[in-house]
C-alpha cells in the first residue's frame, strides 16, 4: 500500500468505501462478513475507511465502531450527514446547527470515538452550500472539538468550486472514474493548490469496470443499482455514473480494449491514482476478494501518456455524450 498526505497525515492511496455494510442498497452483508472486510483491509496496510450515517442507517458505522475497538491500528475514519430523513419537518431542517450537530453526536457514539477526524457534508442542495450557514456550523461543532476536520461530498463541478471558496474545507469527495473523466479540468489544480484532499468516490461506476456485467444482468429489488439506475431515488450520477446500463456495459468492453492486460477493476483504480491532485480512492467491497483486488491497484505501475490519452478520447467522443444528469 502507498500512502498520500491528508492535512499532515499518512493516509492510504486507496481506501475503503463502507456503503456496502451498510447492508442496504447494495443488498445483505452480515456483521461477520463486515469484520473480515475491514479486518481484510486494515491487515493489507489500509488506514482510511468512508462512511456515512445513512449507509443502513446507523448499521455501517456501527459495525466500523465494533471493529475499532478490536484492532490497535491507528485508523482515519470519516463520515457524512445531511440526508437523514428523520426530521420531524423534512430534507431542510437537517441544515440548522442543532441538527447538524445532533448527527455528529450520533456518528460519534456509533463508532465509539469523541472525535471525528472527518466529517463531510453529504451531496446536500447546491442552495444550501452557496448561503454558507452550513459551513458556519461545522465550524462551531470544530471548534467544540467534535471533528477534527471537515469536508462535502458534492455532485457537481459547481458545487466542487464553490467549496473551494471556504478555505477552511478539508476535502472534497467527488465522482470520478473512467466514465466520468472531465471534473479533472474543472477544479482539480484549484483544490491542489489549496491543499484539499480529493477522495474519488464511485471509482468503479458501480460494478461496471469489474467487467461482470451482461447487457442481461439484474439486479435485486434493493439494490440502488435496480431502483436507482434511471436517478429515480437520488442523483443517476451515483449509479452507474450517469450511464444507462445496457451502454455502460458496451461501453466497458471499448474502456478494457484500451487498458494493460490484468485485472479490469484494478486498472480502473489505477487510472484514477494516476492523478496526482487525487488523495484516496474508496472502492467498497461486499467480499474479502474485492478489498485484496482493490488494494492490488496501489502496486500497478502507471499507464504511460499514449493510454492516458487514448482513453481520455474515448470518453470525450463516445462516453461523456452518455451521461445523464447533472454534474
Amino acid at each position: 500500500m502507498n500512502y498520500r498526505k491528508f492535512k499532515g497525515e499518512d493516509i492510504a492511496e486507496v481506501g475503503l468505501g463502507t456503503w456496502q455494510l451498510g447492508s442496504a442498497d447494495w443488498g445483505v452483508v452480515d456483521s461477520q462478513k463486515a469484520f473480515e472486510i475491514l479486518q481484510a483491509y486494515t491487515d493489507a496496510g489500509g488506514n482510511f475507511i468512508d462512511t456515512a450515517d445513512v449507509y443502513g442507517m446507523g448499521v455501517s458505522e456501527k459495525y466500523i465502531g465494533e471493529f475499532l475497538k478490536t484492532t490497535g491500528k491507528k485508523l482515519f475514519v470519516a463520515t457524512k450527514l445531511g440526508r437523514r430523513g428523520d426530521s420531524p419537518n423534512g430534507w431542510p431542517q437537517n441544515f440548522t446547527y442543532d441538527a447538524i450537530k445532533r448527527h455528529v453526536e450520533d456518528s460519534l457514539t456509533h463508532l465509539g470515538v469523541d472525535q471525528l477526524f472527518l466529517e463531510q457534508l453529504h451531496c446536500i442542495p447546491t442552495e444550501e452550500l452557496k448561503k454558507g450557514e452550513v459551513f458556519d456550523h461545522l465550524r462551531k461543532i470544530q471548534s467544540e472539538g467534535l471533528i477534527k476536520y471537515f469536508g462535502v461530498s458534492v455532485e457537481t463541478a459547481e458545487e466542487a468550486l464553490i467549496c473551494l471558496e471556504h478555505t477552511d474545507v478539508a476535502s472534497l469527495q467527488i465522482i470520478f472514474n473512467l466514465f466520468r473523466q472531465h471534473i479533472a479540468d474543472d477544479f482539480f489544480d484549484n483544490a491542489q493548490a489549496q491543499g484539499v484532499a480529493l477522495i474519488a468516490r464511485v471509482p468503479l461506476a458501480s460494478g461496471l469496470l469489474t467487467g461482470r456485467f451482461t447487457a442481461d444482468t439484474t439486479f435485486a429489488d434493493n439494490d440502488h443499482r435496480n431502483y436507482n439506475a434511471d436517478g429515480g431515488a437520488f442523483n443517476v450520477g451515483e449509479t452507474f455514473s450517469g450511464v444507462a446500463f445496457k451502454q455502460g456495459v458496451a461501453l466497458t468492453d471499448d474502456i478494457k480494449a484500451l487498458l494493460p492486460d490484468g485485472v479490469l477493476a484494478q486498472q480502473s483504480i489505477r487510472w484514477i491514482l494516476d492523478h496526482p491532485a487525487i488523495t484516496t480512492v474508496i472502492p467498497g467491497a461486499s467480499k474479502v476478494s474485492q478489498v485484496q483486488s482493490n488494494i492490488a491497484a496501489s502496486g500497478l505501475p502507471s499507464f504511460n501518456n499514449e493510454t492516458m490519452q487514448q482513453l481520455r478520447q474515448l470518453y470525450d467522443v463516445k462516453i461523456k455524450p452518455q451521461i445523464r444528469g447533472v454534474y
